[in-house]
């Protein structure tokens, strides 16, 4: 078991609100465990792990402004002894091997037995890893090989945050000012991102990101 002296620490960071409230309903029934905070906005969610300091950040990959895997570095930026369980309704290769590549310590699926939950994050408290049963199977077939993976891989941090965006249908205007930036910036993002994605429309943009799991479908 985790240490005995005081409960596993817990963050939550899942844009659902009611995906969060069910987190912490079910962490309740489990000795050992408390939650010390949650947020739908990842990057808010940040600000207070850098304060709160958790033992485990249980983290979506599928949220809106700044998805999971693209949030997972500045997590361990901000805490680095901070231990990650991704906990996500995507299961593909492609999001797992990305998640552990970034520096993710387990990946639980949502669609899991509820027990896992309580067995990943008892793995993470104690340094180890936990990957689920149902995405270890994902792993084994190689599912989420391609060349949908291989664009979306070569994309930076801000193009993922851009494609997001664009891909809910967003003008250039709206996607500048929700991230800080110039529209020319944005104009020239969208132009990175035609080329290296082969789409050409938001419509395009849209069915990729919901097909690789950068929002919500």
């Amino acid at each position: 078991m985790p240490n005995a002296r005081r409960p596993v620490q817990l963050y939550l960071v899942d844009d659902q609100a009611i995906m969060r409230a069910a987190l912490r309903s079910r962490l309740k029934e489990y000795d050992g465990f408390t939650v010390v905070g949650d947020h739908g906005d990842p990057r808010e969610a940040i600000n207070q792990i850098a304060n709160l300091k958790p033992d485990v950040v249980l983290l979506d990959i599928a949220m809106r402004g700044l998805s999971g895997i693209d949030a997972i570095a500045q997590i361990l930026k901000v805490h680095p002894k901070g231990r990650i369980l991704m906990l996500t309704q995507h299961e593909g290769e492609s999001f797992v091997q990305q998640a552990l590549d970034a520096g993710a310590h387990g990946y639980l699926s949502k669609n899991s037995d509820p027990e896992e939950l309580r067995l990943g994050i008892e793995a993470l408290a104690r340094g180890e890893s936990y990957v689920s049963s149902k995405v270890v199977g994902a792993l084994v077939r190689g599912e989420g090989d391609g060349p949908a993976k291989t664009r979306l891989a070569a994309l930076t941090p801000r193009e993922r945050e851009v494609f997001q965006l664009l891909a809910l249908g967003r003008s250039n205007k709206e996607v500048a000012f929700k991230l800080g930036i110039s529209p020319g910036t944005v104009k020239k993002h969208r132009e990175n991102l035609q080329a290296k994605l082969d789409c050409h429309s938001a419509a395009e943009l849209a069915r990729m990101a919901m097909r690789e799991g950068l929002m919500e479908g």
